[in-house]
C-alpha cells in the first residue's frame, strides 16, 4: 500500500509540474506580444485619424498577411474568415501597407482556401497584381515561416482573431520578422472555449518549435512579396 501510494504521489508530482510549465510557456507566450496587438472592432468602418492607424501606418509593413479560417460548405470563406478579409481589406485600402498576403491550406483539390480568399479580395476590387497567395499555410508556423522565408517578407501585418494572434506574433518575432497583429473579433463564435484551450496547448508546442526552427513541408522558390502577386497564381 505505501509503495502504490508513493506512486501515486510522483505520479501526481509529475503531472502538478507539466501543467504548470503548461501554464507558464502559455502566460509567457501571451505577455511577450500582448503589446503587438491592435484591436480593430471598428476598422472596417475607419481607421482614418486614429491612434491605430498612425501606428499602423508608422510601421511601414511590406504585406498584410491573412491567415486561413475555413471554408462554408460551399466553399466561399466561413464567417471567421470573413472578418479577417474584411479588416485585411479596410487596412490594404488605408494604404497600410502595398501588398496582401493570403495563405491557407489547398492541399486538397475539392478544399481550396487560397483561391476563396483570392476571389473574395477580387470582387472587392483589390488588383491582381496586389494579391499573393500562399497555398501552402497549412498550420500557423507554416504560414509565418513561408511569409518570412518564401515571400521574404520582413515587415508583417497579420490579421487573425486575438486569440490565436499571440501564437503567430510569437513565431514571427522568433523566425526574425517584425510583426505587429490586428485583431478582428466584431462576434462571439460558438466552440470558443475549445478553441482557447486547444490554442493554449499550440502555443506550448510551437513556443518548442521555434527554438528548432525547422522548415516549412514545403518551401519552393523565393518570391518576394515587393514583386507581382500574378506569380502565384496555380
Amino acid at each position: 500500500m505505501r509503495k502504490k501510494f508513493k506512486v501515486f504521489k510522483w505520479f501526481a508530482e509529475i503531472c502538478i509540474i507539466f501543467v504548470i510549465t503548461m501554464f507558464t510557456i502559455n502566460f509567457y507566450v501571451v505577455g511577450s506580444t500582448k503589446d503587438l496587438i491592435i484591436g480593430n472592432e471598428n476598422i472596417d468602418i475607419t481607421i482614418e485619424g486614429t491612434a491605430e492607424n498612425e501606428r499602423i501606418k508608422d510601421f511601414g509593413a511590406d504585406c498584410i498577411l491573412v491567415l486561413g479560417a475555413g471554408l462554408k460548405p460551399d466553399g466561399s470563406p466561413n464567417f471567421m474568415l470573413e472578418e479577417r478579409l474584411e479588416t485585411a481589406l479596410a487596412l490594404y485600402r488605408s494604404a497600410a501597407a502595398p501588398k496582401l498576403l493570403l495563405s491557407g491550406d489547398h492541399g486538397r483539390t475539392r478544399y481550396d482556401e487560397v483561391n476563396a480568399m483570392k476571389k473574395y479580395m477580387e470582387d472587392a476590387g483589390v488588383p491582381a497584381e496586389d494579391i499573393f497567395l500562399d497555398h501552402a499555410g497549412f498550420s500557423t508556423y507554416d504560414s509565418m515561416y513561408r511569409a518570412a522565408k518564401i515571400f521574404d517578407a520582413d515587415k508583417i501585418i497579420v490579421i487573425t482573431q486575438k486569440y490565436h494572434q499571440n501564437r503567430a506574433l510569437y513565431i514571427g518575432k522568433k523566425l526574425g520578422a517584425e510583426v505587429i497583429g490586428v485583431s478582428c473579433d466584431r462576434r462571439v463564435y460558438s466552440g470558443q472555449f475549445y478553441r482557447e484551450v486547444r490554442e493554449v496547448i499550440a502555443r506550448d508546442k510551437d513556443f518548442f518549435k521555434v527554438m528548432l526552427k525547422p522548415e516549412s513541408k514545403y518551401l519552393g522558390e523565393v518570391i518576394p512579396i515587393s514583386g507581382n502577386g500574378l506569380e502565384t497564381r496555380d
